[in-house]
């Protein structure tokens, strides 16, 4: 039995459309699956969790987009339980272009119907304010949070899918909050020990794969499964300047700049000198001025090829 989560209106319904043609296959195969479709906010997180709690173990797969697999695996509290599966249909697929899983639905169910590879990834966790969730990809603070935040509830991002240029939201969106950018202070204290002073911050995300936003390669060296995260900062430069260099973070080629610094660790705090926004894997966690992010001790299971 496969359980699958399907965000029926990733990508402007695309994901509806794509469920059909992978349902199609499911019934010609025979295989035997069961299927939730995902009806608002924090639906998949809270179905995900009784789902689990249900099972000794299961094979969970989403349908939808990097948010989709943030509610999934935030719902997920024992990851020994589940092998997790992806069939990508959302606009930016970080997740699908950091780990190369395919892109088309049947051939992405193809690999968990006759998984050949499996790798045991890393999920980040962060607490902040008075949120607490997992993530896959990454979270982030201000100028990032704050592009994620208004793709959340901007009308552009679903002209743009219907043109199957979705992933340019974040590009459009970015030049416009970056004229708005408040910069602040930042305190980073990484695994309790080190103390890094972060002044006029325009960003810091922290990363558990390289790619977020779209393809902003923010960390080029970030890996999945290393039990630590990656960490790119920006500040103390000028907006003109951060604007010159948001097209050389597709290919990573940012942190040769002054300004940006990439470290690792596995727990770190941050405290900015004002409420900022926060993200996780493009999601909400609201306004604040304190986070605390970490790596789980246990990894899950992931279905790759």
């Amino acid at each position: 039995m496969i359980y699958f989560v399907v965000n029926p209106r990733s990508s402007t319904g695309k994901g509806l459309k794509k469920w059909k043609a992978i349902e199609e296959r499911l019934k010609a195969d025979g295989i035997e699956y069961d299927v939730h479709f995902t009806q608002g906010y924090l639906d998949a997180r809270n179905y995900t969790r009784e789902l689990v709690k249900g099972h000794e173990h299961i094979t969970l797969a989403a349908v939808g987009g990097d948010g989709t697999v943030n509610e999934i695996v935030s719902g997920i509290e024992d990851f020994s339980r589940v092998t997790f599966g992806y069939i990508p249909t959302g606009s930016s697929n970080d997740l699908a272009r950091s780990l190369n899983l395919k892109t088309d639905p049947v051939e992405a169910l193809d690999a968990i119907l006759h998984p050949i590879e499996y790798r045991e990834i890393d999920i980040g966790r962060i607490e902040a304010e008075n949120e607490v969730r997992n993530f896959a990809v990454s979270i982030g603070m201000n100028y990032d949070a704050s592009v994620c935040h208004e793709v959340l509830h901007s009308t552009l991002k679903e002209k743009l899918n219907k043109l199957g240029l979705g992933k340019f939201t974040y590009l459009f969106i970015a030049l416009k909050q970056l004229i708005r950018l408040r910069k602040c202070d930042c305190t980073m204290i990484l695994d309790d020990i080190k103390k890094v002073s972060l002044k006029d911050l325009i960003f810091v995300t922290v990363m558990n794969h390289k790619y977020e936003g779209g393809g902003f390669m923010f960390c080029p060296r970030a890996s999945d499964n290393d039990g630590y995260l990656d960490i790119c900062s920006a500040s103390g430069i000028s907006k003109l300047k951060t604007l010159m260099l948001m097209p050389t973070a597709f290919k990573g080629h940012h942190v040769r700049a002054q300004g940006i610094e990439i470290k690792r660790a596995k727990k770190i705090e941050l405290i900015t000198s004002i409420p900022v926004a926060i993200h996780a894997d493009g999601e909400s966690v609201g306004v604040g001025s304190h986070a605390v992010v970490s790596v789980n001790e246990k990894k899950l299971k992931m279905v790759i090829r």
